[in-house]
């Protein structure tokens, strides 16, 4: 049981350092106070890249929280 410890916080290394990465990547928006109710993309929506982007963001940070919580909650123990 102590390699499956060990990968997972492999993993959650490697989620972590995508993470990092891929809101990195995102687009600056420049909307300022107008962002705060998403007024702001009401009418242009997302396109192209920045969706994709958007949408593998959120699949590794849903990765990251389903991994950080098998390693706090001591599912998996070293």
């Amino acid at each position: 049981m102590h390699i499956a410890f060990y990968i997972l916080v492999g993993v959650e290394a490697l989620l972590a350092l995508m993470l990092v990465a891929l809101v990195l990547l995102h687009a600056p928006k420049g909307e300022g106070m107008g962002a705060i109710g998403g007024a702001a993309t009401l009418f242009t929506g997302k396109r192209g890249a920045e969706a994709g982007i958007d949408r593998v963001t959120w699949i590794v940070a849903c990765l990251f929280m389903g991994v950080l919580s098998v390693l706090g909650f001591g599912f998996v123990k070293p």
